[in-house]
C-alpha cells in the first residue's frame, strides 16, 4: 500500500470487518476537535466544503487497487479528519458504484454538515453512514467536541433527521462517552430522545480505545455504559474495545441491568443474553437471586418462559 496517498489498509474493525480506507482531507482537517479523537488536535477547524485532496486522483488509486478483486467487506470513508468536507466525495461514491458494485460504501462521519443538502445528495449512494452525535446541549456540546463556531447543536440535529428522511440505507448513530461530560442522566435522556426522532438502524456507544486528544480524557466503565445503553431504544450497542477483565460486572449492577431491562419488556433468557452481552452462566445466576428475593416471576409466553417483573 506504500504507492498509495489517499487509500489505506485493508484493516479489521471491529464493525465493519475487511475495510479499506479511504482518506479525503489532509490531516487534520475537522469542523471539530473533539478532545476524544484518537487522530489529535484539528489544526485546520473549518466547514468549508471545497476539494481538499483531487477526487480524480482518488478515484485512480481506488481503481488501481479494487481491479485486482480484493475480497473486501466496505469501503470505507474515514481517516485524518472529516471526510464529508470534501465536494468530490459524491463523485467518488458514483464511481464506486458504476465501476465496483460489489464493494458496499461506508461513511465514518461526526454528522455536523447534513444541513447542507448538496451533502446530502452526494451520500444518497452510500450503504451506511455512521455519524456521531455526542451532545444535545449546546455547552457539553462545547466542552466536548469543540466545533466551529459557527455550528450549531440544533442545525445538526436536525440535518440528521433530514438525512434519515432522504436516505434509504442504514445509519448507524455513534454517541462517544466521555465520563463527566456526556453521560450524565439528564444528556443521555436527551440524547435518547433525539435519537428517537432521527430513527436509526443502530445506536452504539463507544468510549476511549486509543490516545486522546487531550490527555484527561478517561474510558467509560463497562458496567456504565451498559446502564446507559438501556436508555436508548433500541437498545444501543456497545462498540468500545474492553478486555474480559473489564467486562466483569458487579452482581447488584448485573441485577439492577436485568431488572431495569425487563421493565421495559418482558424477555426470555436468551434475549437477556444477547441484548446486555452477558454469559447465560451470569444470567442464570443473576435471575436465581431475584427469583428468590421475589423481584422477578416466570411467565409462560409464545416463545417460552419469560422473565417478568414482580411489582
Amino acid at each position: 500500500m506504500g504507492k498509495y496517498r489517499y487509500i489505506f489498509g485493508p484493516v479489521l474493525s471491529r464493525r465493519l470487518g475487511l475495510s479499506l480506507g479511504v482518506d479525503l482531507v489532509e490531516p487534520k482537517t475537522c469542523s471539530l476537535n473533539c478532545i476524544y479523537c484518537e487522530c489529535g488536535a484539528t489544526n485546520r477547524l473549518t466547514i468549508e466544503r471545497k476539494e481538499y485532496v483531487p477526487a480524480d486522483a482518488v478515484i485512480e488509486e481506488l481503481r488501481d487497487f479494487l481491479s485486482k478483486g480484493e475480497d473486501l467487506d466496505y469501503v470505507t470513508f474515514s481517516g485524518s479528519g472529516e471526510p464529508t468536507l470534501n465536494t468530490g466525495i459524491g463523485k467518488i461514491i458514483r464511481f464506486l458504484k458504476s465501476e465496483f458494485p460489489r464493494y458496499k460504501v461506508a461513511i465514518l462521519t461526526n454528522g455536523t454538515l447534513f444541513s447542507d443538502e448538496s451533502l446530502v445528495a452526494d451520500v444518497l449512494d452510500a450503504d451506511l453512514i455512521i455519524p456521531s452525535l455526542d451532545a444535545v446541549s449546546e455547552e457539553v456540546f462545547k466542552r466536548l467536541n469543540r466545533p466551529h463556531r459557527d455550528l450549531k447543536i440544533e442545525n445538526i440535529v436536525e440535518g440528521l433527521k433530514n438525512l434519515r428522511k432522504r436516505y434509504s440505507g442504514q445509519i448507524f448513530l455513534e454517541i462517544f462517552i466521555v465520563p463527566g461530560l456526556n453521560d450524565t442522566d439528564e444528556e443521555i435522556d436527551k440524547l435518547a430522545d433525539i435519537a428517537r426522532e432521527i430513527k436509526p438502524d443502530k445506536i452504539q456507544l463507544n468510549s476511549l480505545d486509543r490516545p486522546p486528544a487531550v490527555p484527561r480524557v478517561k474510558k467509560a466503565d463497562y458496567s456504565a455504559l451498559l446502564r446507559l445503553s438501556l436508555k436508548f431504544d433500541p437498545v444501543a450497542e456497545i462498540i468500545g474495545g474492553y478486555s474480559p477483565r473489564e467486562m466483569v460486572i458487579k452482581e447488584e449492577d448485573l441485577m439492577e441491568l436485568i431488572l431495569n431491562t425487563i421493565r421495559r419488556r418482558p424477555c426470555t433468557r436468551e434475549e437477556l443474553s444477547d441484548l446486555l452481552k452477558l454469559r447465560m452462566k451470569e444470567v442464570d445466576q443473576t435471575l436465581d437471586i431475584l427469583l428468590k428475593n421475589g423481584r422477578i416471576r416466570i411467565s409462560s409466553g409464545p416463545r417460552g418462559d419469560y422473565i417478568v417483573l414482580n411489582e
